[in-house]
Protein backbone atom coordinates (compact mmCIF):
# COMPACT_ATOMS: atom_id res chain seq x y z
CA UNK A 1 0.00 0.00 0.00
CA UNK A 2 1.09 3.59 -0.50
CA UNK A 3 2.63 5.35 2.46
CA UNK A 4 0.88 8.27 4.07
CA UNK A 5 2.49 11.69 3.72
CA UNK A 6 5.19 11.80 6.39
CA UNK A 7 4.41 14.14 9.26
CA UNK A 8 7.25 16.27 10.69
CA UNK A 9 9.84 14.44 8.56
CA UNK A 10 12.87 16.12 10.17
CA UNK A 11 12.07 15.00 13.75
CA UNK A 12 14.96 12.74 14.87
CA UNK A 13 13.84 9.25 15.94
CA UNK A 14 15.50 6.33 17.66
CA UNK A 15 13.38 3.21 17.29
CA UNK A 16 14.05 1.39 20.60
CA UNK A 17 12.21 -1.84 19.86
CA UNK A 18 12.27 -3.99 16.76
CA UNK A 19 13.13 -7.58 15.85
CA UNK A 20 14.97 -9.47 13.13
CA UNK A 21 14.06 -13.03 12.21
CA UNK A 22 13.83 -15.63 9.45
CA UNK A 23 10.94 -18.06 9.76
CA UNK A 24 10.70 -19.07 6.13
CA UNK A 25 9.99 -22.77 5.97
CA UNK A 26 7.96 -22.71 9.16
CA UNK A 27 4.70 -22.28 7.27
CA UNK A 28 4.50 -24.78 4.43
CA UNK A 29 1.61 -25.15 1.98
CA UNK A 30 0.04 -27.80 4.21
CA UNK A 31 0.21 -25.75 7.40
CA UNK A 32 -3.15 -25.46 9.17
CA UNK A 33 -4.95 -22.11 9.22
CA UNK A 34 -3.72 -19.70 11.92
CA UNK A 35 -5.55 -20.13 15.22
CA UNK A 36 -4.36 -16.88 16.78
CA UNK A 37 -3.68 -13.38 15.56
CA UNK A 38 0.01 -13.75 16.33
CA UNK A 39 0.27 -16.74 14.00
CA UNK A 40 -1.48 -14.72 11.29
CA UNK A 41 0.99 -11.85 11.51
CA UNK A 42 3.98 -14.22 11.44
CA UNK A 43 2.72 -15.50 8.12
CA UNK A 44 2.57 -11.91 6.88
CA UNK A 45 6.21 -11.33 7.88
CA UNK A 46 7.99 -14.71 7.82
CA UNK A 47 11.33 -12.99 7.50
CA UNK A 48 12.50 -9.56 8.57
CA UNK A 49 16.19 -9.01 8.04
CA UNK A 50 18.38 -6.03 7.20
CA UNK A 51 16.84 -5.45 3.78
CA UNK A 52 13.32 -5.29 5.19
CA UNK A 53 14.43 -3.10 8.11
CA UNK A 54 16.23 -0.71 5.76
CA UNK A 55 13.12 -0.42 3.59
CA UNK A 56 11.14 0.63 6.67
CA UNK A 57 13.83 3.01 7.90
CA UNK A 58 13.81 4.59 4.45
CA UNK A 59 10.06 5.18 4.40
CA UNK A 60 10.50 8.89 5.12
CA UNK A 61 10.81 9.36 8.88
CA UNK A 62 14.16 10.58 10.24
CA UNK A 63 15.16 7.38 12.06
CA UNK A 64 18.74 7.85 13.28
CA UNK A 65 19.22 4.48 14.98
CA UNK A 66 17.50 1.43 16.40
CA UNK A 67 17.61 -1.05 19.26
CA UNK A 68 17.14 -4.75 18.57
CA UNK A 69 15.06 -6.71 21.09
CA UNK A 70 15.42 -10.46 21.46
CA UNK A 71 12.94 -12.70 19.65
CA UNK A 72 14.55 -16.15 19.64
CA UNK A 73 16.30 -15.77 16.28
CA UNK A 74 19.52 -17.47 15.15
CA UNK A 75 20.26 -19.33 18.38
CA UNK A 76 23.52 -21.27 18.37
CA UNK A 77 23.31 -24.94 17.46
CA UNK A 78 25.43 -27.53 19.21
CA UNK A 79 25.78 -25.74 22.53
CA UNK A 80 24.02 -25.66 25.87
CA UNK A 81 20.51 -24.25 26.22
CA UNK A 82 21.94 -21.53 28.44
CA UNK A 83 24.43 -20.30 25.82
CA UNK A 84 22.30 -20.83 22.70
CA UNK A 85 20.77 -17.30 22.84
CA UNK A 86 24.27 -15.81 22.48
CA UNK A 87 23.98 -16.78 18.81
CA UNK A 88 21.26 -14.17 18.42
CA UNK A 89 23.57 -11.47 19.76
CA UNK A 90 26.34 -12.59 17.37
CA UNK A 91 23.92 -12.43 14.45
CA UNK A 92 22.55 -8.99 15.35
CA UNK A 93 26.00 -7.56 16.01
CA UNK A 94 26.91 -8.58 12.48
CA UNK A 95 23.89 -6.70 11.14
CA UNK A 96 24.89 -3.71 13.27
CA UNK A 97 28.40 -3.82 11.87
CA UNK A 98 27.01 -3.81 8.34
CA UNK A 99 24.94 -0.75 9.17
CA UNK A 100 27.85 0.99 10.92
CA UNK A 101 29.87 0.74 7.70
CA UNK A 102 27.74 3.52 6.25
CA UNK A 103 27.11 1.56 3.06
CA UNK A 104 23.40 1.30 3.85
CA UNK A 105 22.64 4.88 4.83
CA UNK A 106 23.11 7.15 7.79
CA UNK A 107 20.78 5.35 10.22
CA UNK A 108 22.57 3.03 12.63
CA UNK A 109 20.55 -0.17 12.83
CA UNK A 110 20.89 -2.25 15.99
CA UNK A 111 23.08 0.32 17.71
CA UNK A 112 21.86 -1.30 20.91
CA UNK A 113 21.17 -5.01 21.44
CA UNK A 114 18.89 -6.55 24.08
CA UNK A 115 19.29 -10.31 24.21
CA UNK A 116 17.80 -13.21 26.09
CA UNK A 117 19.30 -14.95 29.09
CA UNK A 118 17.53 -17.36 31.41
CA UNK A 119 17.80 -15.56 34.71
CA UNK A 120 16.41 -18.59 36.55
CA UNK A 121 19.94 -19.96 36.24
CA UNK A 122 20.69 -17.79 39.28
CA UNK A 123 24.41 -17.29 39.73
CA UNK A 124 24.89 -19.56 36.72
CA UNK A 125 23.73 -16.74 34.45
CA UNK A 126 26.94 -14.74 34.97
CA UNK A 127 28.96 -16.52 32.23
CA UNK A 128 25.99 -16.19 29.86
CA UNK A 129 25.90 -12.43 30.38
CA UNK A 130 29.65 -12.24 29.86
CA UNK A 131 29.31 -14.22 26.62
CA UNK A 132 26.61 -11.81 25.38
CA UNK A 133 28.81 -8.82 26.20
CA UNK A 134 31.73 -10.37 24.33
CA UNK A 135 29.56 -11.23 21.31
CA UNK A 136 27.88 -7.83 21.23
CA UNK A 137 30.89 -5.83 20.11
CA UNK A 138 30.19 -3.07 22.64
CA UNK A 139 26.50 -2.90 21.67
CA UNK A 140 24.95 -5.30 24.19
CA UNK A 141 22.78 -3.27 26.55
CA UNK A 142 20.41 -5.54 28.40
CA UNK A 143 18.32 -8.67 28.80
CA UNK A 144 14.69 -9.45 28.15
CA UNK A 145 12.94 -12.43 29.69
CA UNK A 146 9.20 -12.52 29.16
CA UNK A 147 6.91 -13.30 32.07
CA UNK A 148 3.74 -13.14 29.96
CA UNK A 149 1.19 -15.61 31.24
CA UNK A 150 -2.57 -15.90 31.44
CA UNK A 151 -4.81 -18.73 32.64
CA UNK A 152 -6.69 -18.54 29.34
CA UNK A 153 -4.41 -20.05 26.66
CA UNK A 154 -6.39 -18.22 23.97
CA UNK A 155 -4.92 -14.89 25.11
CA UNK A 156 -1.29 -15.60 24.22
CA UNK A 157 -1.81 -18.41 21.74
CA UNK A 158 1.60 -19.71 20.55
CA UNK A 159 3.34 -17.41 23.05
CA UNK A 160 1.74 -19.17 26.05
CA UNK A 161 4.90 -20.85 27.30
CA UNK A 162 5.81 -19.16 30.61
CA UNK A 163 4.60 -20.31 34.04
CA UNK A 164 2.92 -17.79 36.35
CA UNK A 165 4.91 -15.74 38.82
CA UNK A 166 8.27 -15.75 37.03
CA UNK A 167 9.37 -12.30 38.23
CA UNK A 168 8.80 -13.32 41.85
CA UNK A 169 10.70 -16.60 41.56
CA UNK A 170 13.72 -16.80 43.87
CA UNK A 171 15.99 -18.33 41.22
CA UNK A 172 14.97 -15.66 38.69
CA UNK A 173 15.77 -12.91 41.17
CA UNK A 174 19.14 -14.45 41.97
CA UNK A 175 19.97 -14.17 38.27
CA UNK A 176 18.41 -10.71 37.99
CA UNK A 177 20.81 -9.49 40.68
CA UNK A 178 23.69 -9.97 38.22
CA UNK A 179 22.35 -7.40 35.73
CA UNK A 180 23.41 -4.31 37.67
CA UNK A 181 26.89 -5.72 38.26
CA UNK A 182 27.31 -6.02 34.49
CA UNK A 183 25.81 -2.58 33.77
CA UNK A 184 22.77 -4.09 32.05
CA UNK A 185 19.12 -3.05 31.94
CA UNK A 186 16.07 -5.31 31.84
CA UNK A 187 13.21 -5.25 29.34
CA UNK A 188 10.00 -6.67 30.80
CA UNK A 189 7.19 -8.10 28.74
CA UNK A 190 4.13 -9.16 30.70
CA UNK A 191 0.38 -8.66 30.52
CA UNK A 192 -1.77 -6.02 32.21
CA UNK A 193 -3.08 -8.30 35.01
CA UNK A 194 0.57 -9.12 35.89
CA UNK A 195 1.73 -5.52 36.39
CA UNK A 196 1.81 -5.93 40.21
CA UNK A 197 4.59 -8.50 39.68
CA UNK A 198 6.72 -5.86 37.95
CA UNK A 199 6.01 -3.27 40.63
CA UNK A 200 7.34 -5.72 43.21
CA UNK A 201 10.41 -6.51 41.09
CA UNK A 202 11.20 -2.81 40.64
CA UNK A 203 10.98 -2.30 44.42
CA UNK A 204 13.31 -5.25 45.04
CA UNK A 205 15.98 -3.94 42.59
CA UNK A 206 15.88 -0.13 42.67
CA UNK A 207 19.38 0.09 41.20
CA UNK A 208 18.50 -1.74 37.96
CA UNK A 209 16.82 0.09 35.06
CA UNK A 210 13.65 -1.74 34.02
CA UNK A 211 11.94 -0.96 30.72
CA UNK A 212 8.24 -1.82 30.49
CA UNK A 213 7.51 -3.07 26.98
CA UNK A 214 4.27 -2.39 25.12
CA UNK A 215 2.55 -0.30 27.80
CA UNK A 216 2.09 -3.43 29.89
CA UNK A 217 -0.01 -5.10 27.15
CA UNK A 218 -3.66 -4.16 27.80
CA UNK A 219 -5.97 -7.07 26.98
CA UNK A 220 -9.15 -7.34 24.97
CA UNK A 221 -9.21 -10.89 23.56
CA UNK A 222 -9.93 -14.36 24.88
CA UNK A 223 -11.41 -14.21 28.37
CA UNK A 224 -11.03 -10.40 28.20
CA UNK A 225 -13.00 -9.88 24.98
CA UNK A 226 -15.28 -6.88 25.27
CA UNK A 227 -13.68 -5.83 28.59
CA UNK A 228 -10.85 -3.58 27.38
CA UNK A 229 -12.62 -0.33 28.24
CA UNK A 230 -13.84 -1.69 31.58
CA UNK A 231 -10.31 -2.79 32.49
CA UNK A 232 -8.75 0.53 31.52
CA UNK A 233 -9.03 1.94 35.04
CA UNK A 234 -7.23 -1.13 36.46
CA UNK A 235 -4.45 -0.73 33.92
CA UNK A 236 -4.19 3.02 34.62
CA UNK A 237 -3.91 2.44 38.38
CA UNK A 238 -1.03 -0.01 37.91
CA UNK A 239 0.75 2.23 35.40
CA UNK A 240 0.57 5.14 37.81
CA UNK A 241 1.94 2.95 40.61
CA UNK A 242 4.75 1.68 38.39
CA UNK A 243 5.65 5.25 37.45
CA UNK A 244 6.32 5.96 41.13
CA UNK A 245 9.36 3.68 40.82
CA UNK A 246 12.10 5.92 39.39
CA UNK A 247 14.04 2.97 37.95
CA UNK A 248 11.22 2.12 35.50
CA UNK A 249 10.92 3.49 31.95
CA UNK A 250 7.89 2.93 29.70
CA UNK A 251 7.74 2.05 26.00
CA UNK A 252 4.68 3.38 24.20
CA UNK A 253 3.71 0.94 21.47
CA UNK A 254 2.64 -2.63 20.95
CA UNK A 255 -1.04 -1.71 20.77
CA UNK A 256 -1.00 -2.83 17.14
CA UNK A 257 -0.57 -6.43 18.30
CA UNK A 258 -3.65 -8.68 18.59
CA UNK A 259 -3.77 -8.72 22.39
CA UNK A 260 -5.65 -5.46 22.95
CA UNK A 261 -8.38 -6.54 20.57
CA UNK A 262 -8.57 -3.32 18.57
CA UNK A 263 -10.58 -3.42 15.34
CA UNK A 264 -7.54 -2.12 13.46
CA UNK A 265 -5.64 -5.41 13.80
CA UNK A 266 -5.56 -7.15 10.39
CA UNK A 267 -8.20 -4.68 9.14
CA UNK A 268 -8.81 -4.51 5.40
CA UNK A 269 -8.17 -1.84 4.32
CA UNK A 270 -5.61 -0.99 7.02
CA UNK A 271 -6.40 1.84 9.39
CA UNK A 272 -4.70 5.18 8.78
CA UNK A 273 -2.66 7.04 11.37
CA UNK A 274 -5.48 9.35 12.47
CA UNK A 275 -7.70 6.39 13.39
CA UNK A 276 -4.83 4.59 15.13
CA UNK A 277 -4.00 7.66 17.19
CA UNK A 278 -7.63 7.87 18.28
CA UNK A 279 -7.58 4.20 19.38
CA UNK A 280 -4.30 4.47 21.26
CA UNK A 281 -4.58 7.97 22.73
CA UNK A 282 -5.98 7.05 26.19
CA UNK A 283 -3.10 4.66 26.82
CA UNK A 284 -0.34 6.89 25.46
CA UNK A 285 -1.55 10.00 27.27
CA UNK A 286 -1.97 8.12 30.55
CA UNK A 287 1.58 6.74 30.36
CA UNK A 288 3.14 10.10 29.47
CA UNK A 289 1.22 11.85 32.26
CA UNK A 290 2.38 9.21 34.76
CA UNK A 291 6.03 8.75 33.75
CA UNK A 292 6.77 12.07 32.09
CA UNK A 293 8.23 12.40 28.61
CA UNK A 294 11.77 11.85 29.89
CA UNK A 295 10.83 8.31 30.99
CA UNK A 296 8.74 7.37 27.93
CA UNK A 297 9.75 6.37 24.41
CA UNK A 298 7.73 5.47 21.34
CA UNK A 299 8.56 2.01 19.91
CA UNK A 300 7.74 0.41 16.57
CA UNK A 301 7.73 -3.26 17.65
CA UNK A 302 8.26 -4.13 13.98
CA UNK A 303 7.60 -6.37 12.21
CA UNK A 304 5.07 -7.55 14.79
CA UNK A 305 3.02 -4.38 14.60
CA UNK A 306 2.88 -4.69 10.82
CA UNK A 307 -0.27 -6.71 11.49
CA UNK A 308 -2.01 -3.35 11.81
CA UNK A 309 -0.12 -0.85 9.64
CA UNK A 310 3.11 -0.10 7.81
CA UNK A 311 6.12 1.54 9.45
CA UNK A 312 5.46 5.01 8.07
CA UNK A 313 1.85 5.00 9.25
CA UNK A 314 2.87 3.81 12.72
CA UNK A 315 5.26 6.72 13.30
CA UNK A 316 2.69 9.14 11.87
CA UNK A 317 0.25 7.87 14.51
CA UNK A 318 2.82 8.49 17.23
CA UNK A 319 3.46 11.99 15.90
CA UNK A 320 -0.26 12.68 16.03
CA UNK A 321 -0.30 11.49 19.65
CA UNK A 322 2.54 13.90 20.49
CA UNK A 323 1.20 16.84 18.50
CA UNK A 324 0.50 18.89 21.62
CA UNK A 325 3.86 18.23 23.27
CA UNK A 326 6.63 20.80 23.54
CA UNK A 327 9.78 20.54 21.43
CA UNK A 328 11.72 19.18 24.43
CA UNK A 329 9.00 16.61 25.16
CA UNK A 330 8.97 15.44 21.53
CA UNK A 331 12.76 15.12 21.58
CA UNK A 332 12.50 12.90 24.67
CA UNK A 333 9.63 10.75 23.41
CA UNK A 334 11.10 10.09 19.98
CA UNK A 335 14.84 10.11 20.60
CA UNK A 336 16.44 11.23 23.86
CA UNK A 337 14.84 8.80 26.33
CA UNK A 338 15.86 5.85 24.14
CA UNK A 339 19.39 7.16 23.66
CA UNK A 340 19.86 7.71 27.39
CA UNK A 341 18.19 4.50 28.57
CA UNK A 342 20.12 2.25 26.20
CA UNK A 343 23.35 4.30 26.39
CA UNK A 344 23.56 4.73 22.63
CA UNK A 345 26.33 6.57 20.80
CA UNK A 346 24.31 8.07 17.96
Amino acid sequence: MAYETILDPDLPIIDPHHHLWDMRGRFGPDAPPPRHGFEALLRRSPHYLLDQLLADLGAGHNVRGTVFIECGAMYRAGTSAALAPVGETEFVNGVAAMSASGLYGEARACAGIVGHADLTLGDGVAPVLEAHLAAGGGRFRGVRQSASHDPDPAVLGPLARTPPGLYGDAAFRAGFAHLAAHGLSFDAWLLEPQLPDLIDLADAFPGTTIILDHLGTPLGIGAYAGQRDVRFSHWREKIQALAERPNVVCKIGGLAMPFAGFDSFLADPPAMSEALAQEWRPYAETAIAAFGADRCMFESNFPVDAGTCDYATLWNAFKRLAAGASADEKAALFHDTARRTYRLEI
